[in-house]
């Protein structure tokens, strides 16, 4: 019986800085406080998996370079409990990093990134064969150099699929046209797919607003286009304020996201993640959508009150606890 989840994709270190505002060409800002801390779509949505309680194994894929930051991720990954049998390390490139500088007091963050030994990551470091998981997610595409090329990625999800696992996406939000050229063609080999406002426009050419213009009907229509696209089991579409669900059947699921109090809020790096990883855990554990969404956009809001990605992600009660503690949002109309 296949069982846990594995995750692969971007394996990446943060360094995330806290600043008192974003800086003007040669001007200086302060740095107020900086963390070490885990990124990249796998390593978060691991860690949050074990933070929240996940009741399954956890397992990684993917590279890592043959240094300092590579070998604290395989160390960390082991402290977790998450398996790293096929997590690599790699001579030929560093380990991946971003500098996430987070505005103080804001929502606002801006990434340098260094691609490093997750542009490597390729078709053969996929072993499908040895691992007993009932989840494969991969994150980000759009981010992963050799995954990106023409017809790898739907092959990878294809040979998931043939070896009994179902299968989770995530994206990155790109500001390119290459939505409808790399990703459209793995939508028929997903069970699952998570994209945010900005990446569900980009794969269905639908607009669909932001905060309080958000426009209910095409969401809607956004998140049935994914399925018409291909999509086998679910299309779930989240934004700062919610998420909203499509079956392959045509059922529709909102859910509100979490009145996170403002001084509460301490940077929104992860929270993406978050979200998935409660959803994913619902998935697993065969809960219905409404109750996975609920503790999607629960983890999130529990992820906003520190500024790295995963470190106050809580227990599976702990976070509905904050949803039921600051009530949720307004469904959009």
């Amino acid at each position: 019986m296949h069982t846990g989840l594995i995750a692969a994709g971007n394996w990446i270190v943060d360094h995330v800085k806290l600043i008192d505002a974003w800086p003007a060409q040669d001007t200086l800002a302060n740095i107020s406080s900086q963390s070490w801390g885990n990124g990249g779509s796998p390593y978060n949505i691991l860690k949050d998996l074990a933070r929240l309680g996940a009741p399954f194994p956890l397992a990684a894929l993917g590279l890592v370079g043959d240094d300092a930051d590579g070998r604290r991720i395989l160390d960390d990954c082991r402290a977790t409990g998450i398996d790293t049998a096929q997590l690599r390390l790699t001579r030929d490139a560093p380990t991946s990093y971003t500098d996430v500088m987070s505005v103080q007091g804001t929502t606002h963050r801006t990434y340098f990134h260094q691609r490093g030994a997750n542009a490597r990551l390729g078709p053969e470091h996929f072993d499908f064969a040895a691992t007993n998981a009932r989840i494969f997610h991969l994150g980000y595409l759009l981010l992963l150099d050799r995954l990106d090329a023409p017809g790898v990625a739907p092959r990878l999800f294809a040979a998931a699929r043939a070896a009994g696992l179902q299968t989770s996406l995530d994206l990155v939000s790109e500001p390119s046209d290459r939505f409808r050229t790399v990703v459209l063609p793995v939508l028929p080999h997903l069970d699952y797919i998570f994209a945010n406002d900005f990446e569900a426009e980009k794969l269905t050419d639908l607009m669909l607003g932001r905060g309080a213009a958000l426009d209910r009907r095409a969401i809607e229509q956004a998140a049935r286009a994914l399925i018409t696209q291909g999509v086998r089991a679910w299309a779930v579409i989240h934004f700062p304020e919610g998420a909203c669900a499509c079956s392959a059947a045509g059922e529709l699921v909102w859910q509100p996201g979490v009145r996170v109090p403002a001084a509460a809020i301490a940077g929104t790096a992860g929270a993406g993640d978050a979200f998935a990883a409660g959803v994913l855990l619902g998935l697993h554990e065969g809960w219905p959508m409404p109750r996975a969404l609920e503790l999607g956009v629960c983890a999130a809001a529990a992820s906003l009150r520190q500024p790295t990605t995963s470190d106050a992600v809580a227990p599976v009660a702990d976070c509905l606890a904050l949803g039921a503690q600051w009530g949720f949002q307004d469904a959009p109309r």
